[in-house]
Formats: C-alpha cells, sequence, structure tokens
C-alpha cells in the first residue's frame, strides 16, 4: 500500500476542513447565550394579523421552519440600528421566516419604519401592546428566534453583539 506524503495528508486535511464550509454546511454550534425570558423554552403564542404592507401574517405559515419575532419602535433609537440588519439576515436566510411586531403608537407610523428601512418581511401593529404581553418584552428591541418545533429557543438582550442574532438563527435552521 502506498504511503502518503506530509504534504498529501495536510492537502486532504485542508480539503475536508475547507469544503463543508464552503459549501454551507458547516455545523454552526451551539447558540449564543440567549437573555433572560420568561418565555424561554415556551410554545410561540400564535398569531393571526394583517401587515401594515396589507397580506396577513399567520405563526401557523411558519410550523416546522425557524421563525425570527422581532419587537420595534420608531421611538427607540436601539432599535433603528437594529432593523437594517435584521432586514439583511431576513434576505440572505430565505429557510427562515421573519416577522416584525412594531409597538408605534399607529399603524401609520409602523408603515413608515417599513418604508424608511426597506423592510420585506411583514410587519403587524401592535396595538395596545397585546403581543408585546405575550411575549412578555419588557425592553426594546427584542427578537426572539422560535424553532422548528414551535418553542421559543432564543431571545436578544442589551449586552449581546451584533452577530448573536444571526448566529442563533444559523444554528436553529441547521438542527431542521
Amino acid at each position: 500500500m502506498p504511503t502518503l506524503s506530509l504534504l498529501t495528508l495536510r492537502t486532504l486535511l485542508l480539503i475536508g476542513l475547507l469544503v463543508p464550509l464552503a459549501c454551507g454546511h458547516a455545523d454552526p454550534g451551539p447558540p449564543p447565550a440567549s437573555a433572560a425570558s420568561a418565555v424561554l423554552g415556551a410554545s410561540l403564542p400564535a398569531f393571526k394579523r394583517p401587515s401594515v404592507q396589507g397580506p396577513i401574517f399567520d405563526t401557523a405559515e411558519a410550523a416546522g421552519r425557524v421563525l425570527v419575532v422581532d419587537f420595534f419602535a420608531a421611538y427607540c433609537p436601539p432599535c433603528q440600528r437594529a432593523l437594517p440588519a435584521v432586514e439583511r439576515l431576513s434576505r440572505q436566510r430565505r429557510d427562515v421566516v421573519f416577522v416584525g411586531v412594531s409597538l408605534d403608537g399607529d399603524a401609520g407610523l409602523a408603515l413608515r419604519q417599513v418604508q424608511r428601512h426597506r423592510i420585506t418581511f411583514p410587519v403587524v401593529h401592535d396595538a395596545g401592546n397585546a403581543l408585546a404581553g405575550r411575549f412578555r418584552v419588557t425592553d426594546l428591541p427584542a427578537t426572539f428566534v422560535i424553532d422548528g418545533a414551535g418553542r421559543i429557543a432564543w431571545a436578544s438582550g442589551p449586552g449581546q453583539s451584533e452577530t448573536a442574532l444571526e448566529r442563533a438563527v444559523a444554528s436553529l435552521a441547521a438542527r431542521l
């Protein structure tokens, strides 16, 4: 049996490490640490609401897929900084369902936020903060990632890096 040279072994090892990354099949590992939330591990509070863009959004249509629920408001500067990153991620991850929940005073203001940030995912207006209450939102921005089994698996928090949501989504989507 022929022996492999050290260079050949190194090349094979490098190929074995890089091919999965190039093909997008690398294991992203566990999600980053979640912020504390009373709803972690709980079932998704289901909802069906008209989006400010027109069509109805129904969480039931996301069954079996990863779902990102992003709460925001125009009066929240950190939300305004985070929305473009959420939009970029939604464009990159077509395998994941995204929905925004606006806590603005009226649907018109929510629609202006959609237009300002060129948001392509559905955004529902949470009149009376009913959804915020069901998700136990206490600070903004607040983002939740729901796994394919319909459980709230990750929540954002003030101390997390900008890439934490991306890593949480990648980790949970890899498990489907």
